[in-house]
């Protein structure tokens, strides 16, 4: 393996995957590095929310082949693949809404799994210091307390990240993470994203264009399953291909 494959915590090989006949992702090739951000963008029906199935297992690829951090992701089940440290996060919530904001943090605890892990756990003091650690990260520090339920929906979203900060995942996978976000929210958003970035890779949907750009280290751009595009912020969007297919005049 060479130096600069040895340095890509995700690679996606020739992915395809056919429904009924209809190619949604085809023969797609991309690499994410540690420390990345990548965002990917493209109109709707491009194959971007599947080919983030495909990476965490909710989708089997037809063909090609998907590799995290020296595992093959291709044929392993979600539950799996969320033990090898990938993360994903839908674009609606999904937090318990009558538990509180530490409850939960603290179910997302990676040592309290199964109905009988939760009868036997116990709040120690290290997880009690992880709880602290992430909802100071997600600026939910104030809110513990506080069910899930009366938060914004801004802060819905921020404490689905913590839960899943909870876990350390080495690939956090999110889609669409700032939509319906006030301006302020967004702006939060963009900051966290980017501090929890570091150390691990991150692929991101969204088609908000001014939080792509505050975002991205890398931007991919697919169009009918297809990879149409890939490169910085500035290069995407004066490429006239994008702007043909998504972004407009």
């Amino acid at each position: 393996m060479s130096a600069a494959a040895a340095q890509q915590l995700l690679e996606v090989e020739d992915l395809t995957v056919s429904f009924d006949g209809f190619r949604a992702v085809d023969q797609l090739s991309l690499s994410v590095a540690r420390d990345e951000l990548r965002v990917v963008i493209g109109p709707n029906g491009a194959g971007k929310t599947t080919l983030l199935d495909m990476i965490c297992g909710k989708t089997r690829p037809s063909a090609g082949r998907i590799r995290f951090a020296g595992h093959d992701l291709t044929h392993k089940t979600e539950h799996a693949i969320t033990r090898l440290g990938v993360g994903r996060k839908f674009q609606t919530p999904s937090t318990y809404e009558d538990l509180t904001v530490l409850e939960n943090l603290e179910i997302s605890y990676p040592e309290k799994r199964g109905v009988i892990g939760s009868f036997l756990f116990r709040r120690t003091p290290k997880v009690k210091r992880r709880i602290d650690q992430i909802a100071e990260q997600v600026d939910l520090q104030d809110h513990l307390g506080e069910t899930a339920g009366s938060l914004s929906h801004g802060q819905k979203q921020w404490l689905e990240i913590g839960m899943l900060l909870m876990q350390d995942p080495q690939l956090l996978l999110l889609d669409e993470p700032v939509a319906g976000m006030s301006p302020y929210e967004r702006e939060r958003t963009a900051a966290l994203l980017t501090a929890i970035a570091r150390g691990r890779a991150m692929v991101v949907i969204e088609h908000d264009m001014h939080f792509v750009e505050a975002i991205a280290h890398k931007v991919t751009v697919l169009h009918q399953g297809k990879l149409l595009c890939e490169g910085p912020m500035h290069q995407v969007q004066n490429d006239q291909r994008v702007i043909d297919v998504y972004l407009g005049d």
